[in-house]
């Protein structure tokens, strides 16, 4: 195949369909908005999944990078109650399919596998529109464009590819997290850091809950859930820290102290995060030309799956181009036909009864027993 791919967005997805792609001599540039690869944080651990994040690791030619920079220990498991109590207490034996690794590790490890020049850094995409007979124009923040016969949007929630194809855009979903971050847990933290052990901590109530990793380093990640409308989270002024710290650790009142410790001491201060995500079943008429993968194509309120799928849509995308190099109108409907299937298939709240009255601590516990998770 000669046709060069045009890629928007470095994330997992977009860098794990370059990998693809390249091992099979297809051309292939990356347009990333980002200045440089280490512009940002790039987010917590990443439990990948043996059924599809870790396959499209092998379909780039990655497994050993990936074993490389798996945290050992990070399967691990607790689920408590908001008082406390113990409820589930699972260790990691090492034979569970979801190794833990840094999301900032597992891009740098498919950054590493491309040629050097494949992501043009500082490229923020301002518009796109069609040009006819499969062409697509991409325009830059710059005033830059580019033309391209291929081109795949790997651009997130916000995609500024996903109009060429779909008027969907993502909806609020009725929860946002906050994240905090507590640093040298075991000596600074550690009734916290007891509490969330060696791996994960979920603890629940409807409405509210605490996930939190323990990340390497010895740093407590933590995601506190609320849900609430977004007008409820505009009253909190989240650039006064300490107010806004005070604020969210009010909605857990009552809840155990190594808990709530994970809001009131954070080393950072409190990052609000809406979720949101687009139509259940999301899926768009071929366009020649043109596609999407990952929270561009399927963005999903969080499960567990939203990296593992992205990466799985950018290899199954490429290995589809590199079986049908002479007709890509084949490639991409074989490639979008799949997805949409997985996609919409994929539990979109792995967590039942959450946001209900009814037990949510004990649902999430019967699930865990039943998945063999």
């Amino acid at each position: 195949m000669h046709t060069p791919v045009t890629i928007i967005g470095a994330g997992l997805g977009g860098l794990t369909l370059a990998r693809v792609l390249h091992i099979h001599g297809i051309p292939v540039t990356v347009y990333e908005a980002e200045s440089s690869p280490s512009a940002r944080a790039q987010g917590g651990l990443l439990d990948i999944h043996d059924y599809n994040g870790q396959l499209a690791l092998k379909a780039a030619g990655l497994t050993e990078e990936f074993r490389a920079i798996v945290l050992e220990g990070r399967q691990a498991l607790r689920v408590l109650d908001r008082d406390g109590t113990v409820l589930l207490d699972r260790a990691d034996d090492g034979t569970g399919g979801r190794p833990e690794v840094q999301r900032g590790d597992l891009r740098q490890v498919l950054l590493d596998s491309l040629p050097a020049g494949t992501v043009r850094w500082g490229h923020k995409v301002s518009r796109t529109r069609a040009l006819g007979d499969g062409r697509h124009e991409v325009t830059f923040a710059d005033g830059g464009t580019v033309v391209t016969s291929l081109l795949v949007g790997a651009d997130g929630a916000w995609s500024r590819v996903r109009p060429l194809l779909s008027t969907a855009v993502p909806e609020y979903i009725g929860k946002s997290v906050v994240e905090t971050y507590l640093y040298d847990a075991a000596t600074r933290h550690p009734a916290a850091a007891k509490a969330v052990g060696g791996g994960m901590l979920i603890a629940l109530s409807p409405g509210r809950e605490i996930f939190a990793h323990r990340e390497k380093d010895d740093t407590l990640h933590a995601y506190v859930g609320l849900s609430e409308p977004q007008d409820w989270f505009a009253a909190i002024d989240f650039a006064d820290a300490a107010t806004a710290t005070a604020r969210i650790a009010q909605e857990f009142d009552g809840w155990a102290p190594e808990l709530t410790t994970l809001i009131t001491d954070s080393d950072v201060a409190p990052v609000l995060r809406p979720l949101y995500a687009l139509p259940t079943g999301h899926r768009w008429d071929r366009v020649p030309g043109v596609t999407l993968l990952g929270d561009a194509a399927h963005l999903a309120a969080p499960n567990g799956e939203g990296a593992n799928l992205a990466m799985l849509d950018g290899a199954e995308l490429g290995t589809a181009l590199a079986v049908h190099p002479d007709a890509i109108e084949t490639a991409l409907t074989e490639y979008e036909q799949a997805m949409f299937r997985r996609s919409a298939e994929t539990i979109t709240d792995e967590i039942p009864g959450a946001d209900s009255a009814d037990n949510p601590a004990q649902g999430l516990i019967d699930m865990f027993t039943e998945k063999g998770r």
